[in-house]
């Protein structure tokens, strides 16, 4: 029996100084991985930098079919969050901070570990090597793990993963696209809410997604009913600075009023005759539309309208599907009305033929008599004099 005990108690100081020690371990971890994508710098940092991307490229997510992620309202950009719980456990992500194409900095907690991931994006020839650098801290349940794996082998596995899927990801659904010129349409009037500024092409993406959102909920706190696709008026478009004055819209079914001083504006969009081309594919192949567009004015001899440049109808975007290969874009270029002239009225002329009358008619024919009329004077009317007004 007191074997028994003794056998015991060695085991119980035994797990108390395997506690003792895995307690002591270092917690820290630091790793680092990096791939060269067949991407451009913008691209892959627009791509990564929106959260709900995230969960098909990142070899956690993509891995896990039972995943099940929420997102804040926001998914771009600082202050943007997402948590999760799957079969291989729980955790949330947050961007902390960034710095726009360059770099963008994580918070993941995952299973009761916490670290700052740091994305890198550097330009390479027309490609991007990313980079991923993790620093965190591991709980206990970690540090026991690690007596039996590398725990820095383990999450560079997965950024390893990570970084080809995003490779596979971006090089097929960015560089699929399609450009389709639909030719001559009428559209339609449309009442709108709209916030108008200047930005820089680079800038358009995030700045559109950050007012869409705005107005949107400027809609739901107002009872206000959104009427189509959101849209966004080109005012003007720079391609030596690099810069449009656009305005970013929502359609509603019916105008109303907002008080002077507000950013968000009520505007009636006049029907206009355009030339409709229809892009399927990643905004950034935008450029290829309106090129190809401008080929097809000059082809046909038609005419912009000055008014403003282009109108962009996103009917199918991040809103509706993950996949920007299967993003729809119609842009509307106004046409400039054409002037009809009118020819004018020609007077005919009639030439009549004199027909000499008989000799004997005019002989036997009476001297008319001129009858006596009586004309009654009418006095002429009284012209009005103007009364000067009081007022």
């Amino acid at each position: 029996m007191r074997i028994v005990k003794y056998l015991f108690l060695l085991f119980l100081l035994s797990l108390v100084a395997l506690s003792i020690f895995i307690a002591t371990q270092k917690g820290e971890f630091r790793v680092e991985k990096s791939m060269i994508i067949n991407s451009q710098k913008s691209t892959a940092f627009s791509y990564a930098n929106e959260l709900k991307n995230w969960e098909d490229w990142y070899s956690l997510a993509v891995e896990d079919s039972l995943l099940n992620i929420k997102y804040s309202n926001k998914t771009v950009g600082r202050g943007s969050f997402c948590s999760w719980e799957g079969k291989e456990g729980y955790g949330d992500l947050k961007i902390i901070n960034l710095k726009e194409n360059d770099n963008i900095l994580q918070k993941i907690n995952f299973n009761g570990n916490s670290a700052d991931v740091l994305m890198v994006f550097k330009d390479t020839l027309g490609k991007t090597k990313v980079t991923l650098n993790a620093k965190g801290k591991m709980n206990f349940t970690s540090k026991i793990w690690t007596l039996f794996y590398d725990i820095d082998h383990s999450i560079g596995f997965i950024f390893e993963k990570s970084l080809t899927n995003l490779d596979k990801k971006l090089d097929y659904e960015i560089n699929t696209y399609n450009v389709n010129i639909n030719g001559v349409v009428k559209k339609l009037e449309a009442f709108y809410l709209a916030q108008k500024f200047t930005s820089k092409f680079s800038n358009i993406g995030k700045n559109s997604r950050i007012v869409f959102s705005k107005i949107t909920t400027f809609c739901n706190e107002n009872n206000i009913k959104v009427n189509g696709k959101p849209f966004v008026i080109y005012h003007t478009y720079d391609t030596i600075n690099k810069q449009s004055k656009i305005s970013v819209c929502i359609p509603i079914t019916t105008p109303i009023f907002i008080s002077q001083g507000s950013e968000i504006l009520s505007d009636t969009l006049k029907s206009f005759e355009a030339v409709k081309t229809t892009l399927r594919g990643d905004y950034t192949h935008t450029i290829k539309a309106l090129k190809k567009t401008s080929e097809y004015f000059k082809k046909n001899n038609l005419k912009l309208d000055s008014k403003f440049s282009h109108l962009e109808v996103y009917s199918i975007g991040k809103n509706e599907i993950n996949s920007p290969s299967k993003w729809k874009t119609e842009i509307y270029f106004p046409l400039r009305p054409k002037i009809v002239y009118k020819k004018p009225a020609l007077n005919t002329v009639t030439t009549e033929k004199t027909v000499p009358k008989p000799i004997q008619e005019m002989v036997n024919k009476k001297p008319a008599v001129n009858p006596v009329t009586t004309e009654k004077t009418v006095p002429k009317p009284i012209q009005e004099k103007e009364i000067p007004s009081e007022f």
